[in-house]
């Protein structure tokens, strides 16, 4: 294939009236000295052969053909078919008059002899040598889709370029037809001229730009931040955040200060949360996040209203070897060791305890740093303080100037519970009482609730 360039200028090769029509150059008979006239003939006359690139300019629009003047003895014809790569086009929207184009040569003369052009084909031309240039510096090409196809997109790149739909975006879109007219960016990832194949990847393109963002994200992202988003996905073991530029990981461990055995049970997906940033990983693009950080610890709450030698009020969740576990407040365990069941030998905490009982329990240690808090049923029977939320329940009748318990008056008839919980404890306390009464019976140090009442040694 060559290129030929035609001598004359487009002023040289006529003009066109108000309608739009061609008007060829008038010639006069004087209009050259007989001395230039031969010379100037053989200079207007552009030498070319098939397969050559030409410039002409646009002389006539038709349904069916474009006419193209390059200078020769006649027009050249572009047939609608090799107009462009696109199908069923309008030439008007392809070319206009008076416009300077370039084709290529298919035909010197058809067996009407007429010049037939291909302006596709001199695009084609163009756009090879154009592409494998970006493809050998890894750039992007820039489009409008013209056609959806079986698998995927033609995109419009001075060629057809076909783009799979599973490279359309960073997630595979099962509708293609909202595409079509769009201008879009790819990076071409496999590029064969001999079988006219060029294959495009948007996907490519977005992770490229992605990741530019994401390291400009990570970078202004710090420890210790505070950030809203919204929960992009639940799985075993945590849930993922999107932050706005990335997706961030609240581990399992991460989600409540309480225990929880999946995800689902704090998150569900499209919830808006608030969490503390933990870490950044550059390097991976990773980021841990916080959900229970940006929510009140519940072990500082109980460490901040609770103190050593107060009397709290607990539920019996597990027992094992070495005694059992209870329940004091929300989240909040603590352990009574076997040697802390009762004021005699416990071989077991069977013995003293079952799981789901209620009872009294004294707090004779609390670590909130290592989050343990250690109990005794036995101390408790000895009375002392209640601790404050308790107090109420059992009225001011409970309790001496110290806040100290000391029972209640049960013969005071003066005294009537102020609330449904003081009925329930005024009830509880009627049947420890009534067990207390019975000459034969021992008392269970678990159902102690009066400090004046014999401990069950």
């Amino acid at each position: 294939m060559s290129e030929v360039a035609t001598s004359l200028s487009p002023e040289a090769m006529g003009t066109f009236d108000a309608e739009g029509n061609y008007v060829p150059r008038q010639i006069v008979a004087d209009d050259l000295p007989e001395s230039e006239l031969e010379a100037a003939m053989v200079g207007s006359i552009v030498a070319f052969e098939d397969g050559d690139l030409v410039a002409g300019t646009v002389v006539k629009i038709d349904h069916d053909e474009v006419l193209l003047d390059i200078g020769y003895k006649s027009e050249g014809v572009i047939p609608v078919r090799e107009l462009s790569i696109r199908n069923d086009i309008d030439p008007n929207e392809v070319v206009s008059l008076g416009e300077r184009i370039e084709a290529l040569v298919l035909q010197k003369e058809d067996k009407e002899g007429r010049l037939i052009l291909s302006k596709k084909r001199a695009q084609y031309e163009r756009a090879w040598t154009d592409i494998e240039k970006v493809k050998d510096a890894d750039g992007v090409v820039t489009g409008p889709v013209i056609e959806v196809v079986k698998g995927g997109l033609i995109v419009d790149i001075g060629l057809r370029g076909f783009l799979p739909a599973s490279l359309v975006e960073l997630r595979r879109v099962r509708e293609l037809q909202p595409y079509i007219g769009r201008t879009i960016e790819a990076k071409i990832i496999e590029l064969d001229r001999n079988r006219n194949n060029v294959v495009l990847s948007r996907r490519a393109w977005l992770e490229e730009a992605q990741k530019e963002q994401r390291g400009d994200f990570l970078n202004n992202l710090k420890p210790g931040e505070r950030r809203r988003g919204v929960v992009s996905s639940v799985v075993n073991f945590g849930a993922f955040v999107d932050l706005g530029g990335m997706d961030g990981l609240i581990h399992v461990s991460e989600l409540s200060w309480k225990h929880i055995d999946h995800p689902s049970q704090v998150v569900a997906v499209g919830d808006e949360v608030d969490v503390e940033v933990l870490d950044v990983d550059l390097d991976k693009e990773r980021i841990s996040l916080s959900l229970k950080n940006t929510q009140s610890d519940p072990w500082q709450e109980f460490a901040d209203s609770h103190q050593e030698g107060q009397l709290v009020y607990g539920r019996i969740t597990k027992i094992v070897p070495f005694g059992a576990f209870v329940q004091v407040g929300d989240g909040i365990e603590g352990l009574v060791h076997i040697s802390e069941m009762a004021a005699h030998h416990v071989e077991a905490p069977e013995q003293v305890v079952n799981p789901g009982e209620e009872l009294w329990v004294k707090i004779i240690e609390l670590d909130v740093e290592r989050r343990r808090i250690s109990l005794s049923i036995k101390q408790a029977a000895e009375g002392g303080e209640v601790s404050e939320e308790y107090r109420e329940a059992f009225g001011e009748h409970a309790y001496d100037a110290e806040g100290n318990y000391i029972g209640f008056d049960y013969g005071d008839a003066a005294f009537t519970p102020e609330s449904e919980s003081q009925a329930a404890w005024a009830e509880y306390v009627a049947e420890a009482t009534a067990q207390i009464a019975e000459p034969a019976a021992a008392v269970e140090v678990t159902e102690v609730v009066d400090a004046d009442a014999p401990s069950a040694e």
